[in-house]
């Protein structure tokens, strides 16, 4: 495992900043949630949203590390958690209060806090009492998705597991970045399979193995923060909630 901060790129080398992947997570969530409400016979939308969560808990996890105040980070996470529950409920159940599904903030709060918990110990440099507590978070935090029904449920957690444990630019991090992604997102997840026609030859593509594609964007940051401001942060926040809302509301003014 690797915990040391990612580079900062080099001169002159192409890459993307933490707001330009924010900005990018956000337009292909928008994509996927447009799909889900106004426009359900666009299914390219929802095939391009696969790939924003692993963005959005690729770049989770570099919060925690370059985060001044753990806790902070994780009540403003808790607060826009409890601020975007109705909005979700109303976007995917279309009712006030939806218990079978919570959104996705709850997800990335329950990863980042099984991180915290990994790295409390490792820093106490005593090797077999960080693996079995990884163990124990990792077995406990899926299961915990799931029974707590968050988005994308245990594999969710998971996701952001895979992207603690395998942080870095290393080959071997890179790797298992990209196969562990796939064990979680085609064997565990699955989902809808399209028939793909090329050469004459004939396979089916998994609609949640898209989201492998997502590591193209993530590969591309090399830790340059980019634009950076107070209202810059709490927009990226209020977008989840705000977003949700309108959809919402347009679609029922559309359909009554």
């Amino acid at each position: 495992m690797s915990t040391n901060n990612l580079s900062t790129p080099a001169s002159g080398r192409f890459s993307l900043s933490a707001a330009a992947l924010h900005i990018l997570a956000m337009v292909l969530m928008l994509m996927d949630h447009l799909w889900a409400t106004l426009l359900p016979a666009q299914d390219w939308l929802t095939c391009a949203g696969r790939l924003a969560f692993p963005i959005f808990a690729f770049m989770a996890v570099e919060g925690y590390f370059h985060t001044h105040s753990f806790r902070k980070y994780a009540l403003r996470l808790a607060l826009f958690a409890v601020l975007s529950e109705v909005p979700f409920d109303l976007m995917y159940g279309g009712t006030w209060f939806y218990p079978v599904h919570q959104n996705v903030i709850w997800t990335l709060l329950l990863g980042l806090l099984g991180i915290h918990l990994m790295e409390t110990v490792r820093k106490k440099q005593k090797t077999w009492l960080y693996l079995l507590t990884a163990l124990l978070v990792v077995l406990i935090g899926t299961v915990l998705g799931t029974l707590g029904m968050v988005d994308y449920y245990g594999t969710g957690v998971l996701t952001i597991f895979i992207f603690y444990f395998f942080r870095g630019r290393k080959w071997w991090c890179l790797a298992g970045q990209l196969l562990a992604l796939y064990w979680v997102n085609v064997q565990l997840l699955g989902g809808l399979l399209y028939p793909v026609h090329i050469f004459g030859m004939e396979f089916e593509i998994c609609q949640q193995g898209l989201a492998l594609l997502a590591l193209l964007p993530i590969w591309l940051y090399r830790g340059r923060q980019g634009y950076h401001s107070k209202p810059f942060q709490y927009a990226c926040y209020a977008f989840y909630p705000v977003h949700m809302l309108i959809l919402v509301l347009i679609l029922q003014y559309l359909t009554r």
